[in-house]
């Protein structure tokens, strides 16, 4: 009889692998979920476009202030532990929102809503980087693919769910029970990273290193064409172009759609050329349509601009990420700095775009998405980050669950 050869460390980080898959999925299944609710939540708490613009501002106010604490929680109670934890506190608060009776305990529902997800977010991009650094080839394009995959489940399920007049207190009570059960069951086999006895705690609350900022001003690149595309994409066809309201909200599906499938795929892009090139071609590829959107004078070509925009902006993020995680030895406070600076982003760039068009047209604000997604191209070499030294490689790997 053969021998079993296969190393029981090699075969748990695979497992990990998967397990942070079903993670990213989890967590992309809240907030594509969230989103198909809010019309309901508008209508039940009674407030204008205006008010629920100010609400839906605090998520992001949320998550800002309190991803810079991720990297203490994981240091005292361990990775799996406190991403466990963090990823439970975000699937319950799914049900808030709709819970809220006024403006008040909204803005306050939303806030913590986004706080749990900001910290979830950062637990588990520094768990993706260190499962894959465990694996020795890259991962987070196809992790944060998986983001998108579930994020489109999420938002299908509730689409269904908002069509047959489902109360959202109910709907988003019973997805909230379903997303916490089965995040706590994929986090079982993920890494459990431990610091050593003899490191320092990271500080509670501390500015992200200079090398998280250059890092994140690449992704803040990427993250405005992302939001700006998004949100805008739909008016851009329907007003510049000229659409009906059908082919404008295909465009957008078909950009979320191209973006999920670029990240997917982007894995197999970068372990063939590396980071910088991969990302180079996509700054080229996002240039060239945001290009075709500018000069499109029909709905054909603005479609096929902004796939190209997605296709080519899709796996930057991932790639910040992974290059914040390997910038220096506190990985998780500089994937914090990249969090940070990239939800930032998403929350500027949609009134950007707004208030650049009120001052002069749409065309123009879309002159400016395709101005930063050529700066990818320029600022790519960033993400060849040095490797972490030997030193503190062994430390991290002797501290970890056996």
């Amino acid at each position: 009889m053969g021998t079993d050869t296969t190393d029981p460390a090699d075969a748990r980080v695979r497992r990990a692998r998967i397990a942070m898959a079903a993670i990213f999925a989890v967590h992309g299944a809240v907030t594509g979920t969230f989103a198909t609710r809010v019309p309901w939540i508008q209508e039940h708490v009674g407030i204008s476009a205006g008010r629920l613009g100010l609400a839906l501002a605090f998520p992001a106010i949320g998550a800002s202030l309190t991803m810079p604490l991720a990297g203490s929680v994981s240091h005292r109670f361990g990775s799996r532990t406190a991403l466990r934890a963090l990823l439970a506190l975000w699937c319950a608060s799914l049900a808030l929102p709709a819970l809220s009776p006024g403006m008040l305990t909204l803005c306050a529902a939303l806030a913590v809503y986004g706080a749990a997800s900001g910290m979830a977010d950062v637990a588990m991009n520094a768990l993706g980087v260190e499962t894959e650094e465990r694996l020795g080839r890259s991962i987070m394009s196809g992790l944060h693919g998986m983001w998108s995959a579930g994020a489109l489940v999420g938002s299908a399920a509730g689409t269904v769910a908002a069509q047959a007049g489902t109360d959202a207190r109910v709907h988003l009570g019973l997805a909230a029970g379903l997303l916490v059960g089965l995040g706590s069951v994929a986090c079982r086999w993920a890494l459990d990273v431990r610091s050593a006895v003899d490191e320092h705690p990271p500080p509670r609350l501390a500015l992200p290193p200079r090398s998280a900022v250059i890092i994140g001003a690449v992704g803040f690149c990427a993250v405005f064409a992302e939001g700006a595309s998004l949100d805008w994409s739909a008016v851009y066809l329907r007003d510049v172009i000229g659409s009906g309201p059908g082919v404008a909200a295909a465009c957008t599906t078909a950009f979320a759609c191209t973006m999920a499938v670029a990240r997917l795929a982007g894995d197999a892009a970068v372990r063939r050329f590396g980071p910088v090139r991969t990302v180079r071609a996509g700054g080229v590829l996002a240039a060239g349509g945001g290009l075709l959107v500018v000069l499109a004078a029909h709905p054909l070509p603005a479609i096929a601009g902004f796939g190209l925009l997605g296709l080519g902006i899709a796996v930057v993020v991932p790639l910040a990420f992974a290059a914040a995680g390997r910038s220096g030895p506190d990985a998780g406070r500089a994937i914090a700095g990249v969090a940070t600076i990239t939800y930032t982003s998403g929350l500027v760039a949609p009134a950007a775009i707004g208030q650049i068009a009120n001052a002069t047209s749409l065309v123009v604000s879309f002159g400016l998405v395709t101005v930063l997604a050529a700066g990818l191209v320029a600022g790519a070499g960033v993400l060849r980050a040095p490797a972490r030294d030997a030193a503190a490689v062994a430390r991290t790997a002797a501290a970890a669950e056996r």
